[in-house]
């Protein structure tokens, strides 16, 4: 079985909890920039290869400082993304914005940015051009629904998903905005999350190939971009393997040059939107052991809850735990990894095998860098922890300071409390 390793010494992450205190997120700089510039070798091959991050996934403008010095674009699916965007001049068809149930504002802001608009829908047209006046360059996405296997938990089997257009609906959409004006025409789909079979992503282009080569041939429109989404997982245990990137790639090439060249519509511009694989196993949640309770089950509970980390309650993922300075012990004690929420399933671990906790041990939750801190709340009147960047020099600098009390009332008026 492999191992999942810290890049930080014992002595870093102590150092790190004595000036900061627990519970926190740590980024690894310089795993991040070696992770990013292997994709965009991956892909060195394509015409105008971008990765548009997916700013969902770790939404902090530090980090995105850092793709966008590695090449980087941003995928963005709200106002406060496109802004984050802007904040680190990631600009106009560096932007790809694809939400939905948009409203206006949202589409003025992608337009001001100058983005790649995504449609989510056929219907959205007339909304865009009614309130925010339609673009050079229009991308749909496209929901192939049952002509698509697979799906899972996360984003639902095609058929099942509320985003993108039909395949009719797609052809009509291009002919309505051919009609209105629009000379570039891009196409997208996000059909899985978190898979870990290359084959999956091959098949996924020679469909979208397969599509662009049929709207050329029955509309005379031609593709100019073709983002496939992103949806490439992360070995979160120990067991699984890391997706290669070569060979995603070379079946991906393998099919660009057999659809795509053989029709004569190179050169086209391929993009991903990947977020969880490129900052996933650089990301690392901290926490530090308050509590132990032995009744039907033994539990250890944290500093750290699921409003530090949801997915494992959410979706029962699983995330690799590691107790600092008791790696080399046997795992020879069965925990719960709890949280303090009044929720049931505000669990990191369940019946997770683990040397013997005591009250005070440093728990380091592995793969927290993508969905992790983003996906926070405050339910249970519960603070967001601070986020910390180990940068490539080995020092360490807080890029979100952990959230107060004072963050939390910050909306409400208790002057107005004698009114009532």
């Amino acid at each position: 079985m492999a191992e999942k390793k810290l890049p930080f010494s014992q002595a870093e992450l102590e150092a790190m909890v004595e000036k900061y205190g627990t519970p926190f997120h740590v980024y690894d700089e310089q795993g991040i920039r070696e992770n990013a510039r292997k994709l965009v070798a991956a892909f060195a091959w394509a015409p105008e290869f971008k990765e548009y991050f997916a700013v969902k996934a770790a939404p902090n403008p530090y980090l995105l400082k850092i793709l966008r010095e590695e090449g980087f674009g941003a995928d963005c699916s709200s106002i406060a993304e496109l802004m984050l965007a802007e904040k680190v001049r990631i600009l106009d068809e560096n932007i790809m914005f694809t939400s939905n149930d948009t409203p206006a504002s949202e589409y003025k802001k992608a337009r001001e940015l100058g983005a790649i608009i995504n449609l989510d829908d056929i219907s959205h047209i007339d909304f865009l051009e009614n309130h925010a006046g339609l673009p050079d360059i229009i991308s749909f996405r496209y929901n192939p629904g049952p002509l698509r296997s697979g799906g899972n938990s996360i984003i639902g089997n095609p058929e099942e998903a509320k985003y993108g257009l039909t395949r009719d609906q797609l052809f009509e959409a291009y002919q309505i905005v051919r009609s209105k004006g629009v000379e570039r025409f891009g196409l997208h789909t996000m059909v899985i999350s978190n898979e870990l079979n290359p084959q999956y992503f091959i098949e996924t282009a020679n469909m979208m190939f397969d599509l662009a080569v049929d709207i050329y041939n029955t509309l005379g429109i031609r593709i100019e971009m073709i983002n496939f989404g992103g949806g490439i997982g992360i070995p979160y245990r120990p067991e699984q393997q890391a997706v290669d990137l070569s060979v995603i790639s070379e079946g991906v090439r393998a099919a660009y040059e057999n659809k795509i060249m053989a029709n004569g519509l190179h050169p086209m511009k391929l993009a991903l939107e990947c977020g969880r694989v490129i900052t996933g196993p650089y990301g690392y949640l901290v926490a530090r052991v308050l509590h132990k309770k032995e009744i039907y089950k033994n539990y250890v509970g944290l500093d750290a809850c699921m409003a530090n980390l949801m997915r494992p309650a959410l979706y029962g993922s699983y995330h690799h735990i590691t107790v600092l300075g008791k790696e080399n012990l046997p795992l020879d004690h069965v925990y719960d990894v709890t949280g303090s929420l009044c929720e049931n399933n505000d669990k990191f671990a369940i019946d997770r095998s683990l040397p013997k906790i005591d009250i005070g041990d440093i728990v380091v939750i592995h793969d927290a860098g993508a969905h992790g801190h983003a996906m926070g709340f405050n339910y249970n009147g519960k603070l967001r922890s601070a986020e910390l960047l180990r940068k490539s020099d080995g020092s360490v600098d807080v890029i979100r300071r952990a959230e107060t009390v004072e963050d939390y009332f910050s909306t409400l008026d208790f002057s107005k409390l004698e009114d009532f």
